[in-house]
């Protein structure tokens, strides 16, 4: 998953890219709202967590241009302003959520990954391909229920994977919703992650594969072999 974090406060924007980091996230981050909205028009990202009172321009401004776009990434604004009036006000210009300021961080999260949920459709927070179980609210993975430690970005790539079970990813949109723009990938990096994420859940000689590549196209996973 792919985040974008508009946010002027470097106090609080940093603290909360390394908490989003730490919970399997991608996250770019800006504090001006002009350069925000050129990255949510340019990037296709899966949450946008945006701010209100930001230079350059206003976070309902930022809204307002995105969704004359037709961006329908949801947005969640996270901001000092608490009254009951700017909340209606934000969430009738498009906004999907709101966050007032100050926060927990794990209801941050929790709302995130909630959006991100409502995107794809899967109100579930369980994905399941065969005998592979991804829980996104536990951060686990268990295959023929045996647990599977995976490094966050094995587990990022997983759960792009089975969020689009049956269908092809190819590597591009892997890149784009797995690294941030402070990694730069490699030719390469895609297929390696893909060869280590295969043999991380092969947990014994009869686990079916799972995970398929489409030559010249990209990688799906399914329990059936295409």
């Amino acid at each position: 998953m792919r985040l974008l974090l508009v946010e002027d406060s470097e106090a609080l924007r940093r603290p909360v890219v390394k908490a989003l980091k730490a919970s399997g996230f991608a996250v770019d981050a800006t504090g001006d709202g002009q350069e925000g909205l050129w990255m949510a028009l340019e990037h296709d990202y899966d949450v946008i967590i945006l701010d209100i009172m930001l230079p350059g321009l206003d976070g309902r401004e930022v809204l307002k241009k995105l969704r004359e776009a037709n961006n329908e990434t949801p947005v969640l604004f996270l901001t000092a302003k608490d009254s009951i009036e700017d909340r209606v006000a934000g969430l009738r210009l498009g906004a999907d959520d709101y966050l007032v300021k100050s926060f927990a961080i794990e209801e941050l999260i929790a709302r995130v990954e909630a959006l991100a949920r409502r995107k794809y459709q899967h109100r579930s927070p369980k994905l399941v391909v065969a005998d592979l179980v991804l829980d996104r609210s536990a951060k686990t993975v268990k295959r023929a229920e045996q647990a599977i430690a995976l490094p966050s970005q094995l587990y990022a790539l997983l759960e792009l994977l089975m969020l689009h079970t049956d269908s092809v990813i190819s590597r591009t949109q892997i890149e784009h919703h797995i690294y941030d723009e402070q990694v730069s990938p490699t030719s390469n990096v895609v297929d390696t992650a893909i060869c280590a994420l295969r043999k991380a859940i092969s947990v014994s000689t009869s686990s079916a594969p799972l995970i398929h590549t489409r030559r010249g196209m990209g990688y799906m996973i399914s329990p059936k072999k295409p």
